[in-house]
């Protein structure tokens, strides 16, 4: 981890036991275990919080995706190269679209009288 192998860790070891003593010492390790469990929960908690955070950005994102593509649907409704589209939505021709609305028996008559 830093480099340190079992000579490294005897060294430091009889180094804190001349400096805390015998009685000090276990307690020291104690207090040091607990200070070290502690910040491995807290960063796991951390971490945790960060994780949830980009999954509720990832959502956000794909919320925003599916809005634009649904806009630019809703845009392309009112373009003129996509009225093919539209028209088969709704089952009408473009000339049908275009057409005026005329009576069917007013067409049929003024059809007989013209031939």
């Amino acid at each position: 981890m830093f480099g340190l192998g079992i000579p490294e860790l005897l060294i430091i070891f009889v180094i804190a036991l001349i400096v805390f003593g015998p009685k000090k010492l276990p307690e020291l390790g104690k207090s040091i275990g607990r200070a070290m469990a502690e910040f491995k929960k807290a960063s796991e908690e951390f971490q945790e919080s960060v994780r949830e955070e980009m999954r509720e950005v990832e959502k956000t994102a794909n919320v925003k995706e599916e809005m634009k593509k649904i806009e630019q649907d809703i845009g392309q409704l009112g373009q003129p190269g996509t009225r093919a589209a539209a028209e088969g939505q709704t089952g009408r021709t473009e000339a049908q679209a275009g057409a005026p609305k005329r009576n069917g028996e007013e067409t049929k008559e003024h059809d007989k009288g013209s031939a």
